[in-house]
């Protein structure tokens, strides 16, 4: 029934604390604890796919938690396969879909790891298509990697836009999300939330809750495009986002890897 809500996913998460990182079974154990803590039943682990030892983060959940061919079973929380990849053009699009088929198009992203070298936007989306990926813009007004200035017609072949927990903390819920929104509209795409956290603080800041419980990507990328889900911004979403962005800085001092530019003058 429209209005009764089945399921809580984040669309857009991050299983290590930066892309230096090593991946830490212990610390991605924490992360878990901390979605389910705010009620979260599923995850879109959208790793950035030129993080160091990418295929070792899967290798690691291979070995660690059932996985039934869509989705890994940790801790009580829905994992589906996914990650970020960058493009020549400047921006971010986020593929989700079974394993098999995240690890496959990440093969043929092995030699367009390297800024300067990244894959061209048309070329990714044929990528993804062969692999039938789920295609996310991701934070499409951020000023770093903006997705707003690309050809309409690409931009046509996404699935969705982000709305970025990060993005409205700097920006302006109110603002962010209606400059996304607007965008999407003018495309008929919809508009899907994603708190894009390193750091398990962040979970919560902005939420999807479907009214049904989805097994599948394919099955998530319907209810979305039937609109059959609802985007929630925290009323703590600042607090969520400020406090997650000191602590991944904090901890990366501690462990000594060099802060981004974001994050010296942030």
């Amino acid at each position: 029934m429209k209005g009764s809500f089945f399921m809580n996913i984040d669309f857009h998460t991050h299983g290590k604390l930066s892309k230096k990182s090593a991946f830490s079974l212990d610390y991605f154990r924490e992360m878990i604890a901390e979605a389910k803590h705010n009620d979260l039943d599923a995850l879109a682990l959208t790793e950035h796919f030129n993080t160091s030892n990418f295929y070792h983060l899967y290798e690691t959940l291979d070995s660690t938690y059932p996985y039934n061919g869509h989705y890994y079973e940790a801790e009580g929380v829905k994992i589906f396969p996914g990650m970020e990849v960058d493009i020549a053009e400047t921006g971010h699009i986020l593929l989700i879909g079974r394993r098999e088929d995240v690890i496959a198009a990440r093969t043929g992203l092995d030699e367009f790891t390297r800024k300067g070298h990244f894959i061209s936007f048309r070329e990714l989306l044929d990528l993804a298509d062969a692999h039938s990926l789920w295609k996310i813009g991701a934070h499409p007004f951020r000023d770093s990697t903006p997705l707003h200035h690309l050809d309409r017609e690409l931009l046509l072949r996404l699935d969705a836009f982000d709305l970025n927990a990060k993005d409205m903390y700097k920006q302006g819920v109110g603002a962010c999300r209606s400059k996304v929104e607007a965008f999407a509209a003018s495309l008929g795409l919809p508009v899907v939330g994603g708190s894009d956290t390193h750091q398990c603080l962040q979970y919560g800041s902005v939420v999807n809750r479907l009214e049904q419980t989805c097994e599948t990507a394919a099955e998530l990328k319907a209810a979305v495009a039937a609109g059959a889900y609802a985007v929630e911004v925290s009323p703590c979403l600042e607090i969520k986002v400020k406090s997650s962005v000191m602590m991944k800085k904090l901890l990366k001092q501690m462990i000594g890897e060099p802060l981004s530019r974001e994050e010296l003058i942030g």
